[in-house]
């Protein structure tokens, strides 16, 4: 699989030109203690808790990470539709909502703790609140595929002794079919908006159920979730994962594979009746604080699924082998990510390998997600606008496959002899030396050329004590080397340390200023 995905990767962002992560990328440090601390379970550095329960010990957590301002500004879950409509949940909202729901399966459906409940519904935000809900009541949750047949669900309800189903308007004609046959069964309940004889209907129960509930307390080792295999060989057979197995086991996946952090929006296209869905819009975005992002899409579309991801902030997109071939297969090259190009001074889109100002597309749609305006500075509203772009200040060149390469600020661009330079490319080319352990490069001003590179350079141990003009000498024709010829730093200045924010970003501004005599 991973092979696999490796293959399919560069191909796959060429066309869609997505900044979002196919499960790749360099791992990064999650502080979260959540997160953490379920990790080190997974690498046997702890023993496995004897309680544990998802919504109250991930969920609620995150919720009161939330509430302290220790969590992004990030919904927990963002649903959206063909048809324009739009749900987002916080943790706190998905707190509520999931305890409220906890009530109607124990009062209104009768359930237990222990008791199974089976769950044969589309990618609908209820799915989710009523996967939260099994888990605070300690009720079993039976996911099933929405394409069951009638024989396919009394197969269930027998095989597992399910005393409720939870279905929509679409099957309920189905489970009714098959009711007859299953004596375990007491109560029926539908996701609809209007009632149906012999049915609970859980719109109508939300508006009159409280949120007052106490999450059990549930061992580690108890049931949680029960999947039927596809039933290669036989009839589909049981599967039973423990309240540990999925909710710390994915920690390691979700910190390690998928890089997912509380900033992070993933999507994950798989059917809710599949364990996959369990895998990647429950549990490994959970445990990491991430943002869960569905779709409800009925059928698989490379264009819509193109558009989605242009069109919403989704940082990690998960997917079938087989999805992936039909988006290569597939031409999306109209409208992906047109909110984003290089542009010039005049505001006109340049073509590829030139340079230019990286700018984001505000007209004739300005993405829903941008911020409005400087509050009360129209002047620097005004110039941040650029015919029908928005100018970040970044300098970028967008090659043939769609990828932007940054170039630099605008403002640190260093203009000499006509020759338009960045200053990170240099910086990556001295870096590559191994005397230097940090630099910075800034415009210096040159009678001659208006202002040449200037490179401010903290020397590694090792290299202090050499002679600073045959090292420079040697940084110099290194970095030809690197880079074109006349981008080479003609002033190399070694100091002991650069200036830098509080977070550790060099500033530039700083020396730029240092050199030019402005304060």
């Amino acid at each position: 699989m991973r092979t696999f995905i490796k293959s399919w990767i560069p191909q796959c962002l060429r066309i869609l030109k997505s900044p979002c992560r196919l499960f790749h990328g360099c791992n990064r440090l999650l502080t979260s203690q959540i997160v953490s601390y379920y990790d080190t379970v997974n690498q046997c550095k702890k023993e496995l808790p004897e309680y544990f329960n998802f919504a109250s010990d991930v969920l609620d957590e995150w919720s009161q990470l939330e509430k302290d301002g220790r969590r992004p500004a990030n919904p927990a879950f963002w649903w959206v539709n063909d048809e324009g409509e739009e749900v987002k949940w916080s943790f706190e909202e998905l707190g509520y909502l999931s305890r409220k729901a906890a009530n109607i399966l124990s009062e209104a459906c009768g359930l237990q703790r222990g008791d199974r409940v089976i769950a044969v519904l589309p990618r609908v935000p209820e799915w989710w609140l009523l996967n939260v809900a099994c888990m605070r009541t300690g009720i079993v949750f039976i996911p099933g595929t929405s394409q069951l047949t009638a024989k396919d669900i009394l197969y269930r309800l027998q095989a597992s002794k399910a005393k409720c189903i939870i279905t929509n308007d679409t099957l309920a004609p189905a489970v009714e079919s098959v009711t007859p046959n299953c004596q375990f069964l007491k109560s029926k309940l539908i996701v609809a908006k209007g009632s149906r004889d012999g049915w609970l209907n859980l719109k109508e129960l939300f508006a009159v159920t409280s949120a007052d509930h106490k999450c059990v307390k549930t061992r580690s080792q108890d049931p949680m979730l029960i999947y039927f295999t596809s039933g290669s060989t036989g009839s589909p057979k049981m599967v039973v994962q423990s309240h540990s197995s999925y909710g710390i086991g994915f920690a390691t996946s979700g910190r390690y594979w998928m890089n997912l952090t509380p900033s992070d929006t993933m999507w994950n296209t798989s059917d809710t009746g599949w364990v996959k869905s369990a895998w990647g819009s429950v549990f490994a975005p959970w445990i990491c604080g991430s943002c869960v992002f569905v779709h409800n899409m009925p059928q698989f579309k490379p264009a819509v699924i193109a558009e989605t991801l242009s069109r919403y902030p989704i940082t990690v997109f998960c997917t079938a082998p087989t999805a992936y071939r039909m988006l290569v297969q597939h031409d999306l090259s109209s409208g992906t990510m047109s909110v984003l190009q290089i542009i010039d001074d005049r505001g006109a889109v340049l073509p590829a390998g030139e340079e230019g100002c990286i700018a984001i597309r505000v007209q004739p749609r300005r993405p829903f997600c941008m911020f409005s305006e400087y509050l009360d500075n129209p002047e620097k509203t005004a110039a941040s606008l650029r015919g029908n772009f928005y100018v970040t200040g970044d300098r970028g060149i967008m090659d043939e496959d769609g990828y932007v390469w940054f170039v630099g600020r605008d403002d640190d661009i260093i203009n000499s002899s006509g020759y338009r330079i960045g200053p990170f490319e240099v910086e990556s080319a001295l870096i590559q030396h191994p005397a230097v352990s940090e630099s910075a490069v800034v415009s210096s001003p040159d009678p001659v050329r208006g202002e040449v590179v200037k490179a401010f350079v903290v020397l590694a141990p090792a290299f202090v004590s050499h002679d600073p003009e045959k090292l420079t000498h040697e940084l110099q024709q290194h970095v030809k080397k690197l880079t074109a010829p006349y981008k080479y730093p003609r002033k190399v200045e070694f100091v002991q340390d650069l200036p830098k924010t509080a977070t550790g970003k060099i500033q530039r501004k700083v020396l730029r200023n240092q050199e030019w005599g402005r304060g």
